[in-house]
């Protein structure tokens, strides 16, 4: 069912995202009376799912899902159809029309795709807030792995700043380790004492491949008491408001080494130091056979900022921003060598996976303004055969005055779904790779 439901959510994004993609192609063309003889939702090779004609144009939906298409005439596109091309240019064709007005016909789909991540973000933003841990509240530091530990972070440490960005979401503190091409320097807070600890470039590529980053740091979550439900806890001396720092010879604030611990002596006495205000207190506190004491957790808090309607506009359009910066930060390293990170890239696996389990609205519509601003990023590179290679040809003939020649362009058209195919290959290669091998 999980599988199902991360299927569906994928199936639904791509919907959305292609036909409002391919919708702008088609509007723009529509506006300059350029004839559209199709408009298909993924691809139709050999036959489609469904279809149907209205005036001289072909609405369908294609059954391999890898896309979308619309064919304008006058054009040399995906279907590499260029018998038209031989015949008189007709004034509804795309090469009768200005180079300008061609031009906007192939940046509309990014165009669209920009603008529907920014009315979902700016959505997101007024019926949800922005929601996050804030590393301010992370008043006892982090807990460390393994690989972050012989860095030589240690637990309880507090992070204040990455190259001398302080950090306040707690989700971007991995990010801005992670999307760069040089080595990082962390300052943490550590009883008092700045340190800056270093870390190597190359070491933080190996930490991408082997995926220790998942739990590079967590923050300490205290056990702070907001109520005692047990009659026993109470008379033991419990009170809410409580925090308990260590248990027996075990000094540590962290809640869920703690509960562990009291698994381990179900049935018997914990002997609990209880820090009341600034008062340390020795306690023992019955343990039930559950290996619980019958209290409630204080939760980590979750900052929300909410927005009015006017108000979540600009936010929105931050968060779009945002966005589109880190992505092309990524993007920009992929195409680096000695990051490594064209290793990870991914296909329609890989892209289905960072869809929830569970159906999730709030999750659904910030994957599908990702997804969007992916889709434009991707497809206004200036790669022949995407919209940023027709838009560069364009643009030249806009600047030079001369057109480039049908089969200059039917070459580069060939040359840039070659590429396309392979970095399809290449991507879903990995997936599989990942998924059955690694």
């Amino acid at each position: 069912m999980d599988i199902l439901i991360k299927v569906a959510q994928l199936f639904l994004a791509f919907t959305i995202l292609v036909g409002l993609h391919e919708f702008g192609h088609f509007l723009m063309a529509r506006i300059f009376k350029i004839r559209v003889e199709k408009f298909y939702i993924f691809f139709d090779p050999w036959f489609s799912l469904f279809k149907f004609q209205y005036k001289e144009t072909e609405y369908g939906i294609g059954w391999l899902p890898l896309g979308g298409y619309v064919k304008i005439s006058g054009m040399i596109d995906e279907s590499m159809d260029t018998e038209q091309l031989k015949q008189p240019a007709q004034p509804w064709e795309f090469r009768s029309k200005p180079a300008w007005q061609r031009f906007l016909v192939m940046v509309a789909g990014v165009i669209m795709n920009i603008l529907l991540a920014l009315v979902i973000y700016c959505g997101i933003s007024y019926a949800w807030g922005d929601r996050y841990l804030s590393n301010q509240d992370a008043e006892w530091g982090y807990l460390f792995n393994e690989k972050a530990e012989g860095f030589g972070f240690r637990d309880g440490d507090h992070i204040i700043s990455i190259d001398g960005e302080e950090i306040d979401q707690m989700n971007l503190i991995t990010t801005r380790l992670l999307i760069t091409d040089k080595d990082r320097t962390v300052v943490v807070d550590r009883q008092g004492e700045k340190i800056a600890i270093t870390l190597p470039l190359a070491e933080l590529i190996e930490m991408r491949r082997t995926e220790q980053v998942v739990d590079f740091c967590t923050p300490v979550i205290p056990f702070k008491i907001d109520s005692v439900i047990s009659e026993q806890s109470l008379r033991a001396g419990l009170q809410r408001g409580d925090q308990v720092i260590a248990l027996g010879d075990l000094r540590t604030t962290d809640a869920p080494t703690l509960s562990s611990e009291l698994r381990k002596i179900k049935g018997d006495t914990a002997h609990l130091t209880v820090l009341r205000g600034k008062e340390e207190l020795a306690l023992a506190v019955p343990v039930d056979t559950t290996g619980m004491i019958g209290i409630r957790l204080t939760p980590f808090p979750i900052r929300t900022q909410h927005y009015t309607l006017l108000e979540s506009i600009p936010a929105g359009i931050k968060r779009c921003g945002r966005t589109i910066s880190s992505y092309w930060e990524q993007l920009k390293l992929i195409v680096q060598p000695k990051t490594k990170m064209y290793e990870e890239l991914g296909g329609f696996i890989a892209i289905g996976s960072i869809f929830s389990s569970e159906w999730n609205w709030l999750d659904f519509w910030s994957k599908c303004a990702f997804l969007s601003i992916i889709l434009a990023v991707m497809n206004i590179l200036p790669i022949p055969g995407l919209d940023g290679g027709h838009a560069l040809f364009t643009l030249w003939e806009m600047i030079t005055g001369r057109k480039l020649s049908d089969k200059f362009l039917e070459v580069a058209q060939y040359i840039g779904l070659f590429i396309l195919l392979a970095l399809l290959l290449y991507a879903n290669g990995n997936d599989i790779y990942r998924f059955f091998i690694k």
